[in-house]
């Protein structure tokens, strides 16, 4: 025994002398990589509307996502790693010298590796720095996490640590560890989990509670406890979460990071996406696509938004792993989905529902030669009513109307609708443009159906829960409201689908399709009294599929999405405008006015200000809790709506833009819609917030 105790100490000697000597050639300077690492950008967070993440990933070498700051971490969470992992780490200088000899005696009496004595700083110069794991390369930590205590306060290194630390599954960093193993924000984890999260680091895969029994934890655990004096409950559990898949939505993702202008410090980034919504409509666009493989299309794309406040609740993609192509804002041929527009502005010319247009044979000069057109069916009705030329999607009658109302004023009104991909003079589409000539995104159709949807009133369509872009009337509600009649009418559509075909849809719903020359695409557009939906099918190399149509493709599939999105609400019918009346059987609208031809007018969108989503509040116990309340605020309420207030399924009393609301603990739903002097209801929130 005294001879191993005079070769401890030598050894230690003579290892600092080689040390020494290597220094020159073999040690890196930690400082260099840690201020590069701690002081990167911080990467905002995107979350869907409830809170959720969306943009996590874990193959990052770093943790840029779930950083805190060591004065935002729990007390006893920090003091529990410190005990676990470097008792002396506020006395020493990086090493820990008296752990070391002590480990080396109880290495060298079990004849192998049983203890290690690592410093929470050369744990983090071992982040910095990945060596083999051999008797040398732990030297050279040690001195490299000297040279780091130099530079860095022990503040920084213990922050980047809790940070930075690895766990199972790629994990870094407690605050990812926490909702890893626990489902819940760091702040909110009792001690028992705090302790389990600082034994982990020692060997997260031997001692993971779902490979296997939690028994070895615990018992590192308990004896964690016992080593700060705390007695363990006779019968306790961790409380473990299933581990939670993550929300595929990548191209919503990359589409709202390029959009945002300044992220810098700021830590999440709410988002419109409704994360539940987005997984269901994943999962409802492959299965289709599955389903059509006898046509060769490979690639889709759905977008859901609530036309009533502009906001995207799914934006899903079916691409080829790892494209970075979004098919949702890609530029496409739109088909027949451009028509109901072009009828919105002949009904404000001063047609009607009823005005017969011939369905005859129509040839056009083109270049040097004749264009013929046809309807899809290659029939010819007729005289048909603008109803049936509509719900039918006839051909001809569009052309026809087109040249009635002027490709110019056509797409001028697309353009202010939000269809900016059209770029080109009228001359380039000529008629055409009726039928699909030109190319426009799935978002812009979507933002523009919304608009029919809400009675003529365009506004941009938001990714993120902040305030909304300035609206425009882009057509009169007289005929907004009528399209979407004549859209949701299956009778209508009769002449080429047959009255009982996909696009009937149970409730009374506007469905449009369209279809590119020789089926390179294929949409469905469709809205209800509340939600929007688009859904695009093709191939993003721009083959062409085999056959597919809208209602033999897209339709489907924006039907299960419409289901989805009702699932647990009743659908009210769709908005039709006072002014129109009744007459032989069919809804007529009033004399145009002179000044109606432009019809884009400015007005504001109503806001929510107070309370914000996911607000927390906490009742002051001095008080009656009927004594305390919390402030409903509105702005750019119209001067002809109310505002409609409603918690949790019940309708306030009260009308103003500005309310105050009882506390009640609970969690607890906002609706806030505006009535306006018509009949029109337009939501325009739809928050949650908790009061404890």
């Amino acid at each position: 025994m005294k001879t191993l105790a005079l070769a401890v100490p030598g050894a230690i000697f003579g290892a600092v002398m080689v040390l020494g000597v290597a220094t020159a050639v073999s040690v890196r300077d930690p400082g260099v990589a840690f201020s590069a690492v701690a002081t990167s950008p911080h990467t905002p967070q995107i979350v869907d509307r409830q809170g959720k993440p969306l943009s996590r990933t874990y193959q990052s070498s770093w943790n840029h996502d779930d950083r805190l700051s060591l004065r935002e971490l729990p007390e006893s969470l920090v003091a529990a790693f410190v005990h676990a992992e470097d008792r002396r780490f506020y006395a020493h200088r990086g090493v820990d010298w008296q752990a070391r000899a002590a480990a080396l005696l109880q290495n060298v009496r079990a004849g192998r590796v049983v203890r290690g004595a690592s410093t929470i700083t050369e744990q983090v110069v071992r982040m910095l720095h990945p060596r083999p794991r051999r008797l040398w390369s732990r030297w050279l930590e040690g001195w490299e996490a000297m040279q780091l205590e130099r530079h860095v306060s022990k503040t920084a290194i213990l922050e980047f640590y809790l940070n930075q630390v690895p766990y199972a599954a790629n994990r870094r960093g407690v605050v990812q560890a926490a909702r890893t193993y626990f489902g819940r924000h760091i702040a909110t984890l009792d001690d028992l989990q705090m302790q389990a999260l600082a034994v982990l680091v020692r060997a997260p895969s031997r001692f993971d509670p779902r490979r296997g029994s939690s028994r070895a934890l615990l018992a590192r655990v308990e004896a964690l406890r016992a080593s700060l004096g705390q007695p363990s409950p006779a019968d306790w559990d961790l409380q473990l979460a299933e581990p939670q898949p993550l929300v595929e939505a990548g191209h919503f993702i990359r589409t709202l990071r390029g959009r945002l202008v300044d992220g810098d410090g700021v830590r999440a980034i709410r988002s419109t996406l409704d994360g539940g919504l987005q997984q269901a409509v994943n999962g409802l666009l492959r299965r289709r696509l599955d389903t059509l493989s006898a046509y060769d299309v490979a690639n889709g794309a759905v977008l859901v938004a609530d036309h009533q406040t502009r906001e995207v609740l799914a934006w899903s993609v079916a691409a080829a792993a790892g494209s970075h192509i979004d098919a949702v804002t890609s530029r496409r041929q739109p088909g027949s989905a451009l028509k109901p527009f072009l009828y919105a502005l002949a009904l404000e010319r001063g047609w009607q529902a009823d005005t017969l247009i011939d369905d005859l044979p129509e040839r056009t000069p083109v270049g040097d030669g004749l264009h013929t057109f046809r309807n899809y069916s290659g029939d010819h009705h007729g005289a048909v009513t603008l109803r049936q030329a509509l719900g039918s999607s006839l051909n001809i009658p569009a052309v026809r109307t087109a040249e009635h109302v002027g490709v110019g004023a056509l797409l001028q009104r697309l353009r202010a609708a939000g269809l900016a991909s059209l770029e080109l003079e009228a001359e380039h589409y000529g008629v055409g443009l009726a039928l699909g000539a030109g190319e426009v995104t799935l978002e812009e159709l979507v933002g523009a159906y919304g608009a029919l949807a809400n009675g003529g009133v365009y506004a941009p369509l938001r990714l993120t829960r902040e305030r909304p872009g300035q609206s425009v009337r882009v057509f009169t509600p007289e005929a907004a409201s009528l399209i979407a009649d004549v859209l949701a009418d299956r009778q209508a559509r009769s002449l080429e689908f047959g009255a009982d075909n996909v696009l009937a849809l149970p409730r009374r719903t506007a469905v449009k399709t369209g279809t590119s020359t020789d089926h390179r695409d294929a949409w469905c557009l469709a809205f209800d009294d509340r939600y929007v939906v688009g859904a695009w099918f093709g191939n993003l190399d721009r083959r062409p599929t085999r056959g597919l149509s809208g209602a033999r493709g897209p339709a489907l599939l924006v039907r299960s999405v419409l289901a989805e999105l009702n699932r647990h609400r009743q659908p009210q019918p769709l908005w039709l405008s006072p002014r129109l009346a009744w007459v032989d059987g069919e809804y007529r609208l009033p004399a145009p006015r002179a000044d109606s031809a432009p019809a884009v007018t400015s007005q504001p969108s109503p806001t929510l200000v107070k309370p914000s989503a996911g607000l927390l509040m906490a009742v002051d116990p001095r008080l009656p809790l009927q004594a305390q309340a919390v402030e409903f605020l509105a702005e750019d309420v119209p001067q002809d709506g109310e505002v409609i207030w409603r918690v949790d399924e019940v309708v306030l009393p009260e009308r103003g833009s500005r309310v105050l609301w009882s506390l009640a603990r609970g969690n607890h739903r906002l609706l806030a819609a505006v009535r306006y002097a018509d009949g029109r209801l337009q939501n325009f929130a739809d928050v949650h917030f908790e009061v404890r």
